[in-house]
């Protein structure tokens, strides 16, 4: 069912660090043709740092782990490439549709295919007013079962982050600051909520992740979830996050934006509010994330 880049197959069965990319990215996240300049930008952040990326989506109805340049393209720019969870990815094979993997869906395909390390921007978790809707991501429950390391900026800043934080508990996700003991706010360094674990550097969260895998019986036979505050030099502030997000949220309950369409709406709707420092703060924290995401797979490796 897995399609392989030869690259990233041969890094595979040799033993070299491996690190996946989402494609929700590319197709639903920024706006053409700066989204295929950033999956070009985050690839080459993983070789930089000495590791071999694996772009992950599914195209033409195959599960492919390394996309090449003209599914990268064609992703970045047509508009009908479809956004799949894990409980999509059959329909889509049926199908023969191009489709681009969320959090849920990458790292489930990253698993597949025997690839531990996995970076992104912010996973998803439990929205706003979920109490109502029910509105919970799939992230969370992949996260809890699929053995993948997840370097990110903590959960996207439009969710009930505590509420998210007390989810991943209570599913048995350990949770590590990257030198930080604040749960990042995606856009912003601070949260306010207190994380129970740190590393001090990537080298102390890889043998976490050894000991964690070498020992799933005792230990959590899932992931772990690296959070790792944006760059200071571009952080936003909370309060400036805030504001815009209630404008965001207003936004979307009077057009009646409801499940997958909620998050891109928002995101576009952030970008806009703030004149674009959300989208800057969104890239240099995806780049940060990407290049920890090899630090670490390349400390396991030398483990």
């Amino acid at each position: 069912m897995l399609h392989i880049a030869p690259e990233v197959d041969t890094a595979i069965s040799s033993g070299k660090p491996v690190v996946a990319l989402e494609s929700t990215l590319i197709s639903h996240g920024l706006p053409y043709p700066h989204n295929l300049e950033v999956a070009r930008m985050l690839e080459a952040e993983v070789r930089a740092a000495g590791a071999i990326p694996a772009t992950i989506g599914v195209v033409a109805g195959v599960p492919t782990i390394g996309i090449d340049e003209r599914a990268l393209e064609r992703f970045a720019g047509d508009k009908h490439v479809l956004k799949l969870s894990r409980r999509d990815l059959a329909a889509a094979i049926a199908q023969k549709r191009d489709g681009a993997t969320t959090v849920a869906a990458t790292i489930a395909l990253a698993a597949a295919a025997g690839i531990e390390f996995f970076a992104t921007g912010g996973i998803g978790g439990v929205h706003r007013e979920a109490q109502i809707s029910w509105d919970i991501s799939a992230d969370l429950s992949e996260l809890a079962r699929t053995p993948v390391l997840v370097v990110c900026a903590g959960a996207k800043a439009i969710l009930d982050l505590p509420a998210t934080l007390e989810q991943l508990e209570t599913l048995g996700v350990p949770v590590v600051g990257l030198d930080t003991d604040d749960f990042p706010a995606f856009y912003s360094r601070t949260s306010g909520l207190r994380l129970p674990i740190r590393a001090e550097n990537p080298a102390e969260a890889a043998q976490m992740w050894r000991i964690q895998r070498a020992n799933a019986h005792l230990c959590a036979p899932g992931g772990l979830l690296l959070c790792v505050p944006p760059p200071t030099e571009v952080a936003l502030s909370n309060a400036t996050v805030e504001a815009a997000i209630t404008q965001a949220l207003g936004r979307a309950k009077a057009a009646a934006i409801c499940g997958p369409a909620v998050t891109p709406f928002l995101l576009a709707a952030m970008a806009e509010m703030t004149d674009g420092e959300s989208v800057r703060t969104n890239v240099a924290l995806l780049r940060q994330n990407a290049h920890v995401a090899a630090q670490v797979a390349q400390a396991v490796v030398d483990l």
